[in-house]
């Protein structure tokens, strides 16, 4: 199943998609008889969101369509944002550095989120931004000390995402990884939520290719199987020391980066979870 925020004639709302039909959270509710949370952070967070999906075969497509709406991003507010670095060796090469024997972390601001479509402002402290694909995973309830195996059963859903970095502000000091990750604008995510039944187990998600775009052209690209710590590792190894809450993101590492400039087109494409694709513009 799969899930989003939208904005229709000026009105935001959250939505489930049937057979590429928009149905809103409330209209869900109305045909349901239900009480399911009205944002996707709060159903996320209040750990519903399977329950809805569960319950998929009862709701009727007769919402717009997708394309008659505004995809935003699909969630705003996640408790904590868990990102992952030089998990794939062919990029850590690229960065000269090596992938770490255990996973490389860092956490960044929701301040920082926007959705598809939305433009990615250059900022004028930094000269050299690029931008990542990444497949990002949701967490759909509070774990701690979570087995491998087990860690399939806490994830909610996919969603392609793109890590912006003022690349030239880390290479400076790698103590200022934070600040070069935390500007306005420089982590997008969407289009939807896509929950695991769309993708399958660790086998069918080992496989799944995400590619960096740049102008519509594939940049980079690679299979999660070339991950050094594929998203059941990384959500098994963080759980020993951290408690997971509904609603986190944790965002697995990229295939590769490009450099971006004003007037570009940089895009996420994972599939079978989706395309997302923003604008980039210079700030003055």
């Amino acid at each position: 199943m799969r899930f989003c925020r939208f904005e229709e004639k000026g009105t935001v709302a959250s939505a489930v998609v049937v057979r590429d039909r928009i149905v809103s959270l409330r209209a869900v509710n109305r045909a349901l008889r239900a009480d399911f949370p009205l944002t996707l952070d709060q159903l996320v967070q209040q750990e519903r969101l399977l329950e809805l999906r569960d319950r998929s075969g009862e709701i009727a497509a007769d919402g717009p369509s997708v394309s008659e709406v505004r995809i935003l991003a699909p969630l705003v507010h996640p408790p904590k944002i868990w990102c992952i670095g030089l998990n794939y060796v062919e990029h850590a090469s690229d960065l000269s550095e090596k992938s770490p024997e255990e996973p490389a972390s860092f956490m960044r601001p929701a301040f920082s989120i926007v959705g598809p479509g939305e433009t990615i402002r250059l900022p004028p402290a930094s000269e050299r931004v690029t931008g990542e694909a990444e497949l990002a995973i949701v967490i759909g309830r509070r774990c701690h000390d979570v087995s491998e195996p087990a860690a399939e059963t806490v994830i909610a859903a996919f969603v392609p995402a793109i890590d912006m970095t003022a690349e030239d502000i880390l290479r400076r000091n790698p103590r200022f990884l934070t600040r070069a990750k935390s500007f306005d604008t420089f982590l997008s995510m969407g289009p939807f939520l896509v929950t695991p039944d769309e993708i399958g187990g660790r086998e069918e998600v080992r496989k799944i290719r995400t590619s960096t775009r740049l102008n519509g052209v594939v940049e980079r690209e690679n299979v999660v199987a070339h991950m050094k710590h594929d998203p059941y590792a990384l959500i098994s190894f963080h759980s020993r020391g951290m408690t997971w809450l509904a609603g986190d993101v944790l965002l697995t590492g990229t295939p590769g980066a490009v450099v971006l400039s004003d007037g570009d087109v940089v895009g996420s494409e994972v599939a079978g979870v989706g395309l997302l694709e923003n604008p980039v513009a210079r700030s003055s």
